[in-house]
């Protein structure tokens, strides 16, 4: 019973701290979808440097197993996320420059795998996505919301609480979803590889 009443006040924590974040993941998820489009309509100002950057990923994956591919997959999306959060102190610039280059990667991406196998190939890949993006998202508004509470207030109180509190978000809500986001993956890839 008591478990279960330190999960419930767990959840019952982050929650409340999602409400206090809200405007800044719901900033992170505009600025991501604006990227996105300009990724998708506009896929060469960076086309070279994406190429390059996804063979270099190809790379590391080949002759992997899925456990392997699996463990790859979580460990950066891990470090993606918990940087986001850490690193907003910084005023979050950090989190912003992450949003920016991961919304217009995966806009090119998406521009990418529609054009060579259509719609449908897209829809292949949104299983991983459900989990994969809110984790990331919801890091970028933590990360987001502990840089803009620097301009205003306690910062030494605000930023405790904000550390404490993303962090629990991050171990409670974050890092499941990343969980069953890189399991998915890990499996599409090793099942279609």
């Amino acid at each position: 019973m008591k478990r279960k009443g330190f999960f419930v006040e767990q959840y019952s924590k982050c929650w409340k701290f999602f409400n206090e974040a809200r405007w800044h993941i719901v900033f992170a998820l505009g600025i991501f979808a604006l990227t996105f489009i300009v990724g998708f309509v506009y896929p060469n100002i960076f086309r070279t440097e994406i190429l390059s950057f996804i063979k270099e990923l190809m790379l590391m994956f080949e002759g992997r197993g899925t456990s392997e591919m699996i463990w790859m997959i979580f460990y950066n999306n891990f470090k993606a996320s918990f940087f986001a959060i850490i690193l907003g102190v910084g005023i979050g610039i950090f989190p912003l420059v992450t949003l920016i280059i991961n919304g217009y990667l995966l806009g090119f991406v998406s521009r990418e795998v529609a054009s060579i196998g259509g719609i449908s190939l897209l829809w292949q890949l949104a299983p991983h996505g459900i989990f994969e993006l809110p984790a990331i998202i919801f890091s970028i508004g933590i990360g987001l919301k502990i840089g803009g509470d620097m301009f205003y207030g306690d910062i030494g109180k605000k930023l405790k609480h904000n550390f404490e509190e993303g962090l629990r978000f991050f171990l409670f809500v974050v890092f499941p979803l990343l969980v069953i986001a890189a399991i998915i993956e890990g499996l599409l890839i090793g099942l279609s590889g």
